[in-house]
């Protein structure tokens, strides 16, 4: 309050806003909302704010700040309920969401650490500077194609973390890419710049080189083939299933192109964005899915 006085009667001196800062150390800013208040109202004291209350006290701020930051992967729902053990106070998950915010924490995908060799990262380079040239007429030609696993969990490819803004690619907000392996379905697809294949569900057991010719190579791929031409371009990655001699002699004699692909680079496949669409989609969902053919419906239907 004596500072606040020594602004005023300053300012009524005929300093200068400017001076007053100066002299007293004190920003600009806060000089001239002071002068402001002072001139309506005649008082440098707050005004009482109307409105609603504040809901948790800045200790209990502390304490959820203190709380994501130790457990960056924890839910809305899952710190509020930890602030309701610790001090019997009951918030909802937009409070966290919004008191967290104004500690410049957000909730935000982590970046996926794949684990990358020297050698590894020589190849994604070179396929990049091989390729960084083509043409759209050139792309247009490649089928883009790859597994994913959708669980019956919490969404499994949607995974948020608190961070605050600049801070994706620090150590402490990586998080590996994990497997999940509680009850969920395989899924393949394709994407080509003018289409797309269905969703094809492995319904039972492991993906096995015969299966993937049987189920995806005869009749998705082959039809891609016969319907693009003889520039029709194949990508699968490295997986054991993709590289059997039974599936090399099946693609030579349908005369398919294989797309050369450099090995640790899922994130370099586009198909990667459909599969982050469709785990949004069951994220979203009122009602999440609690049968594998509920999934699988879902799936089909987002």
């Amino acid at each position: 309050m004596f500072t606040k006085g020594r602004i005023v009667g300053l300012l009524e001196s005929s300093r200068s806003q400017t001076e007053v800062s100066r002299i007293l150390n004190v920003d600009q800013s806060v000089i001239s909302r002071l002068w402001q208040r002072f001139q309506r109202t005649g008082d440098v004291t707050r005004q009482p704010v109307s409105g609603r209350p504040r809901v948790i006290t800045p200790r209990q701020d502390q304490y959820l700040v203190i709380s994501a930051r130790s457990k960056r992967g924890s839910t809305a729902r899952a710190l509020g309920s930890a602030l309701t053990v610790a001090t019997g106070i009951r918030i909802s998950r937009q409070t966290v969401y919004r008191r967290l915010n104004h500690a410049s924490l957000y909730a935000r995908r982590p970046a996926v650490s794949i684990p990358l060799t020297s050698a590894h990262k020589r190849a994604r380079l070179n396929w990049s500077s091989k390729h960084q040239n083509w043409s759209v007429g050139e792309w247009a030609n490649v089928m883009f194609s790859d597994e994913s696993r959708f669980s019956l969990n919490s969404d499994s490819r949607r995974v948020t973390i608190w961070r605050e803004r600049g801070t994706r690619f620090e150590p402490r907000n990586i998080m590996e890419r994990h497997h999940f392996p509680s009850r969920g379905v395989m899924v393949w697809a394709g994407i080509i710049m003018e289409g797309r294949t269905d969703l094809h569900f492995f319904d039972t057991g492991s993906v096995t080189a015969q299966r993937y010719r049987d189920e995806v190579l005869e009749p998705y791929v082959r039809l891609f083939r016969g319907a693009v031409g003889p520039d029709f371009i194949f990508m699968d990655d490295y997986a054991p299933c993709h590289r059997a001699v039974l599936i090399d002699d099946f693609l030579e004699t349908e005369n398919i192109q294989r797309m050369p692909w450099p090995a640790n680079s899922p994130d370099s496949n586009p198909i990667e964005h459909v599969w982050d669409m469709l785990g949004r989609e069951i994220a979203d969902l009122s009602y999440p899915p609690s049968s594998v053919t509920e999934l699988k419906r879902a799936l089909q239907e987002a």
